[in-house]
């Protein structure tokens, strides 16, 4: 009888350094919100790819910056337990980007959290610079940590993800798949429809807005004719913010509805009904209830 293998594989790194962008490429699926924005990913989203007998659960985990609010905080503190809870821990860093500053700051904090869990150098974007400084690059981040291994990437192009995957497949722990063999995520289908809706608005958006909304998914229908009616409420902190979302004669709360229905309907398979609405709720912020919706803690974000 063939071992199966099964385990978690935690994405780190800095804000758009490419971890949701490889996350779905792993996967073969859209799971995680891509844009490009930083900061989007605000849960510990779970993508899950199988490798010949093995099942590699992804956790994508926000990116670590330095933090100024409480959710910012809840952010960096959920990013830091995923690697915690990891099997294998891969650092995403942009090869045209170099060690910067924050992946600096990041290599510093995994002597601490990463204790015997085997970390993984990723160079993602390796189409943006020449080899001669691939190399050099790999040299330098490599004397700064340990690493088990170093990977060149496009996690948009594909190229090497396969021996990536290869590679965790032999990685993660004999045992018994964690999910269906047919599951690309953990996340309820209220959360991906969810975040499927606020990467649209994120899109359409611009400077601090989405990073002061939130969509959740109020109510779920199951119709006879296999279709389903999904309403969410787009919640923003300010009032001034509703009509932006909403836009000249509710032009881009339209829009936004289209592009989200027209991913869902495909991510699902079947047609969907989508309703939105845009409520000013000025302290969602603040709400420990919103930070259970996007699979956050709030205590994390004490100060």
């Amino acid at each position: 009888m063939t071992q199966t293998r099964a385990g978690f594989a935690a994405l780190i790194g800095e804000p758009n350094a490419g971890k949701s962008t490889l996350l779905n490429r792993m996967v073969g699926a859209k799971v995680s919100i891509v844009t490009h924005k930083v900061q989007t990913t605000r849960a510990r989203i779970r993508g899950i790819a199988m490798r010949g007998d093995s099942q590699i659960v992804f956790v994508d985990t926000p990116g670590i910056f330095r933090p100024r609010r409480r959710l910012d905080r809840s952010m960096v503190k959920a990013a830091w337990g995923g690697a915690a809870d990891a099997d294998v821990i891969l650092l995403l860093i942009e090869a045209h980007r170099g060690l910067t500053e924050g992946a600096q700051a990041i290599i510093d904090n995994l002597r601490d959290h990463a204790g015997q869990t085997p970390v993984a150098l990723v160079i993602n974007k390796i189409d943006r610079v020449k080899s001669e400084a691939l190399l050099a690059l790999s040299q330098q981040v490599n004397a700064a940590f340990d690493f088990a291994r170093t990977f060149m990437i496009s996690a948009e192009k594909g190229h090497g993800c396969a021996d990536l995957l290869d590679w965790l497949a032999q990685e993660v722990p004999e045992g018994p798949w964690l999910y269906p063999e047919d599951q690309v995520a953990d996340l309820p289908m209220r959360m991906i429809a969810a975040e499927i809706t606020r990467e649209k608005l994120t899109l359409r958006l611009h400077e601090e807005i989405p990073y002061q909304l939130t969509v959740e998914t109020e109510a779920w229908e199951e119709k006879k004719d296999g279709s389903a009616r999904v309403d969410q409420i787009v919640y923003v902190a300010r009032p001034g913010h509703k009509g932006i979302v909403l836009g000249k004669g509710g032009e881009t709360i339209k829009a936004v509805g289209q592009a989200a229905r027209a991913e869902l309907a495909e991510f699902m398979g079947r047609p969907v009904h989508l309703f939105l609405q845009v409520k000013v709720r000025e302290n969602w912020l603040d709400e420990a209830e919103r930070y259970n919706e996007m699979g956050l803690d709030f205590r994390d974000g004490d100060a």
